[in-house]
Parts: C-alpha cells; sequence; structure tokens
C-alpha cells in the first residue's frame, strides 16, 4: 500500500482585534465600568477590550458564555467598523406603521371638527349602528338600556 502523503493545509490566522489607542481603550472601559445602557453593547465591548488584551477566543468565548464563532464576528466587525456595530441595531416590538407627514396629516382631521369633513356635527344624527351582539343578531340597544329600570342610574353622567 501506498503511504498517503499528507499536504500542508494552510491554517487562517488566529483573529486579534487591531491595535486600539487609548481613546478607544478607555471608551472600552467606560462602556464595561458604566453599567448603564445595552446589555449586548456591554458583552460585545468586553469581548473587543479582552481581545486587544491576548486573550484567545477560545476563552473570551467561555468568558462572556457565548460561542467563538460570535466572538470572530464581534472582532471583525469592531475592527472593520469600529464602535458603531457595538450597539444593537434591533429595536423591540412592531415596526412604526404611518411616517412623520402621515401623523400629522392624522392628528389634523382629529383635531378638526366633522363638518370640515361633511359629516354631521352632532352626535345624534349619527345613524343607529349595531351596538351589542346577541343570538338572535345585532341588537341597536345598548347593553345598559336593555336592562330597563337599573340602566337610568348607569346611564347618567354623573353616576362613576
Amino acid at each position: 500500500m501506498a503511504a498517503r502523503v499528507r499536504q500542508a493545509v494552510p491554517v487562517a490566522e488566529r483573529v486579534r482585534v487591531r491595535e486600539i489607542d487609548d481613546d478607544e481603550g478607555r471608551r472600552l472601559l467606560r462602556i464595561i465600568r458604566r453599567g448603564t445602557g445595552s446589555v449586548v453593547t456591554w458583552r460585545r465591548a468586553q469581548m473587543v477590550l479582552l481581545s486587544a488584551q491576548g486573550m484567545p477566543v477560545a476563552e473570551i468565548a467561555e468568558v462572556t458564555f457565548t460561542s467563538a464563532d460570535r466572538v470572530r464576528d464581534v472582532i471583525h466587525n469592531f475592527n472593520t467598523d469600529g464602535f458603531g456595530p457595538l450597539c444593537p441595531k434591533c429595536a423591540g416590538g412592531r415596526p412604526r406603521t404611518f411616517t412623520l407627514p402621515e401623523r400629522r396629516e392624522i392628528k389634523k382631521i382629529a383635531k378638526s371638527k366633522p363638518a370640515e369633513h361633511g359629516l354631521p356635527s352632532r352626535p345624534g344624527a349619527w345613524p343607529s349602528w349595531p351596538t351589542s351582539w346577541s343570538p338572535r343578531g345585532w341588537s341597536t340597544t345598548s347593553a345598559t338600556r336593555a336592562c330597563g329600570p337599573c340602566s337610568a342610574r348607569r346611564a347618567s353622567r354623573f353616576n362613576a
């Protein structure tokens, strides 16, 4: 049998953060020591600072409770873009639906009088809409008026 000849496989050089100056080091320390702000920013700054101090990626991953791939990504992003990638880009919740001009238009309409839009000016002029659902269908009487004698007390504006 022929002996297998092993070829040298090129190994990627270890990921390290670029040289940081004193101002950047102070800024990283301030982020880490401050204690306020985003936990994500704090953890990413910690990864960068540990790399600048010469700690290998595997140990940084252990200390920061994350994967080595994530540490490499953070270091690469910091090397290329600086402090920008340390702050998370995501925002919680639903994205805004209306733009600022749309919101201004909505506010203007909401503050205007109904007559300006061709609508009746008093509530009694509105058509009678169904107000509650029963097994027999929609009812045009409200639930408070359907009770009869006890509705007078509940319907009064002065009773809280």
